[in-house]
């Protein structure tokens, strides 16, 4: 098994401080939760390597922190999944590996990955031509295709109608669990939570207000926050 990540991670934005510390195995992804503002999208910018930050940030007994972004072995999904309009589907998820094992090789792992994620039926068409639960599951693939340590997605439902996302939900959280690397998501969506996610992290203004599994949340909230947010007092997200 791949080793675990371990977070303590204080950064500055504006006049704001946001810090949180938290640890995450594989196979048991982290949903990182909190209301628009807290923070989340912060520090998986500073896990990336994309936002300034102190602290530290293992990888079993490798630190990360220091290490420019194309060196942390991070693979990030971003909300506008940032797919090449002019490749196809199984050069999309190619690109990250074509200039150090060449094309050919590349596009051989390109397919295994299409394989593992349900999409090998889709590796000749192009973005356009994917719907938007497709177009995130390649760009999962792409994102896996450089071989990280760790993967974190940006609130991997945001841009995908409501009707389209309690199936997607269902199908990448199996995909996610599978992956024996571990898994950040940031989202503010408790079915987001409740589908992607086994253990929990809550920031609220800039700092973390509770941990814990859903079980652990819904049995005793830390927060007004965090009531409503388990509570399911919420159509879609808070």
């Amino acid at each position: 098994m791949s080793a675990a990540l371990v977070a303590d991670l204080a950064l500055e934005r504006g006049a704001a401080r946001i810090a949180a510390a938290f640890d995450v195995r594989p196979g048991r992804p982290l949903g990182l939760v909190g209301p628009n503002g807290a923070g989340k999208s912060s520090i998986l910018g500073a896990m990336a390597g994309l936002v300034p930050a102190d602290g530290s940030l293992r990888v079993g007994p490798r630190e990360l922190m220091g290490l420019p972004p194309e060196r942390r072995g991070v693979g990030v999904v971003f909300q506008d999944l940032l797919l090449f309009r002019h490749l196809d589907v199984r050069d999309n998820v190619a690109f990250a590996q074509r200039l150090r094992i060449g094309r050919r090789r590349a596009r051989v792992r390109a397919a295994e990955l299409l394989q593992l994620l349900g999409l090998a039926d889709l590796a000749d068409r192009y973005p356009h031509e994917l719907s938007g639960g497709q177009a995130q599951r390649v760009a999962v693939a792409r994102a896996l295709a450089a071989e990280p340590d760790v993967l974190l997605l940006d609130e991997p439902m945001a841009a995908l109608d409501v009707e389209l996302r309690d199936g997607l939900r269902r199908e990448l959280g199996e995909r996610l669990r599978g992956l024996d690397i571990p898994v950040v998501v940031v989202t503010h969506s408790r079915r987001d939570l409740e589908a992607l996610a086994d253990d929990v992290v809550v920031l609220e203004a800039g700092r973390v207000t509770q941990r814990g599994s859903l079980a652990v949340l819904r049995a005793a909230p830390a927060t007004p926050y965090v009531s409503r947010l388990v509570g399911g007092r919420e159509s879609e997200s808070l």
